[in-house]
């Protein structure tokens, strides 16, 4: 996940090789929450370079915030397609830790299998 001056926004890359870059739209929702907004899809395998028309995508709207009386990370999932409609859904909720990076290296199963810069 970047900031990318050339889109203007934040773009993740996806995958293990990180062929998929969606840009995100990100913004505060009311009780401290986070909520995610995908963008435009675009694939990338080295020259090969195009945007997914919109009609081939899922649009995901993602909600995430933390939850003071459980203890937990919630998360609320919907991802749409525009001509099918909803196509997943997901809630639930997560605990999450952190990792002293400065301490010990990252784990080699967490990163992708390839990184190349795009921009």
């Amino acid at each position: 996940m970047i900031y990318s001056r050339k889109h203007n926004k934040i773009v993740d890359y996806l995958g293990t090789k990180q062929h998929l870059a969606v840009d995100l739209d990100i913004s505060a929702v009311p009780g401290g929450g986070i909520r995610i907004r995908s963008g435009q899809q675009r694939f990338y395998e080295r020259f090969l370079q195009f945007r997914f028309p919109r009609l081939l995508t899922g649009e995901a709207d993602v909600t995430e915030w933390y939850d003071d009386a459980q203890e937990k990370y919630r998360i609320s999932v919907q991802v749409n397609n525009p001509l099918l409609g909803t196509i997943f859904r997901y809630a639930g909720s997560f605990q999450a830790y952190f990792i002293d990076t400065g301490k010990q290296p990252i784990p080699l199963d967490v990163k992708p299998l390839r990184e190349e810069r795009r921009e």
